[in-house]
């Protein structure tokens, strides 16, 4: 299988999710990916994106989301780009401890790391924080 790449630029608007998401399930299912898998992805890209548009960018539609998407034989690479003041996901609470199980929010990353492979957050060298996600076959 040759790699494939897809970019996307989305306005920090909460209906571009849905686009994400959609581009995300259509490149692993184009790789490969089973079922569980597609559902894993999709999972995983809803709470990147959201966490983008909601806390990186405050919904600032001057600030994009920025999407990759690369697929070889063996992996799908999924990163998204916030133009945020940065993230340290060790400050968020754990979503498991008693006092946060109530909670409405808080679990996107515990979604992001059960579903996926591999997760990453790193500061881009431009601003923002990017995202970094591995999904294998």
């Amino acid at each position: 299988m040759t790699e494939e790449t897809v970019e996307l630029i989305l306005p920090s608007r909460i209906e571009t999710i849905s686009e994400a998401v959609t581009a995300a399930t259509d490149a692993a299912r184009r790789a490969g990916l089973d079922e569980d898998a597609l559902f894993g992805v999709e999972m995983a890209v809803r709470e990147a994106v959201t966490n983008a548009v909601l806390h990186g960018n405050r919904e600032d539609e001057g600030k994009p989301v920025e999407m990759g998407l690369t697929s070889s034989g063996s992996e799908l690479i999924i990163t998204v780009r916030d133009r945020g003041e940065g993230f340290d996901p060790a400050s968020v609470a754990d979503p498991t401890a008693g006092q946060n199980l109530l909670k409405t929010s808080g679990r996107g990353i515990l979604f992001m790391r059960n579903f996926m492979d591999d997760v990453r957050w790193e500061p881009h060298p431009q601003g923002g924080t990017v995202v970094r996600m591995i999904k294998k076959r």
